[in-house]
């Protein structure tokens, strides 16, 4: 079946020689992933390879035999040209990190229209402001909310928030519960947007601990679900 869709590219890993194989989630088709041969060594191909750098927006014309199986990409064009985000060290590293956190989290083959453009608006927001250092945190957050465990805010004045069950509670009833400032934090970003992101006055500190806080909820609600490498290059880059 040959679809037209706009598209988001997650990743791209060199296979074999010449080839790569790219990852893009796709507003049609959910998460799809293309075999693209010979395009590491042909000049005069009809895909370049800085099409696919990670979080590039795209139209495409594709084939999909929606079997699971890697699928055939027909045409591809620039959808969004970004102005800042593959260009700007930090935002790059930012892309590095989300774009594996999208790796190591989307994994079903089905048409999610919200979660689709939660990415695209996001990306855009991202590549057009200047002020960012909190964008991760508040990115990852979010996401939560079309991944499927969004924290439950009935009981947001509570003392503890328990990882584990994605609620605020009166007691500590088992070694994910947390309190103090990092909860204060948490409950910050929880009350904030992108657009009054900037509002959220954290320090370094404050910001690393809130992310080892978030990779820890999405390892506790995910299955498999592992640390991305570029961590490090994103704690380099914020301190």
């Amino acid at each position: 079946m040959v679809v037209h869709t706009n598209a988001i590219v997650i990743s791209a890993l060199k296979y074999a020689e010449a080839d790569l194989i790219v990852k893009c989630y796709t507003q049609k088709s959910g998460l799809k992933t293309y075999m693209l041969r010979g395009i590491l060594k042909s000049k005069k191909g009809k895909f370049k390879t800085s099409l696919f750098q990670p979080l590039t927006q795209l139209e495409l014309v594709a084939k999909h035999k929606d079997k699971g199986s890697l699928e055939y990409l027909q045409d591809a064009k620039i959808l969004t040209h970004y102005k800042t985000l593959h260009t700007n060290v930090v935002k790059s590293a930012m892309v590095m990190f989300i774009s594996e956190m999208l790796k190591n989290t989307i994994q079903e083959e089905e048409k999610n229209e919200e979660l689709y453009h939660y990415l695209e608006n996001t990306f855009n927001w991202l590549d057009s402001h200047s002020e960012i250092a909190n964008f991760h945190l508040l990115f990852l957050l979010k996401l939560t909310r079309y991944l499927g465990f969004y924290p439950e805010v009935s009981g947001k004045d509570l003392m503890y928030f328990n990882l584990l069950d994605g609620i605020f509670q009166d007691s500590k009833t088992n070694s994910y519960c947390i309190k103090g400032d990092l909860l204060d934090n948490l409950k910050l970003l929880l009350g904030t947007n992108f657009e009054t992101i900037d509002d959220v006055k954290l320090t370094k500190n404050n910001r690393s601990e809130l992310l080892e806080l978030l990779l820890n909820y999405y390892q506790l609600h995910i299955e498999s679900f592992k640390k991305p490498k570029s961590l490090t290059v994103l704690h380099e880059i914020f301190n």
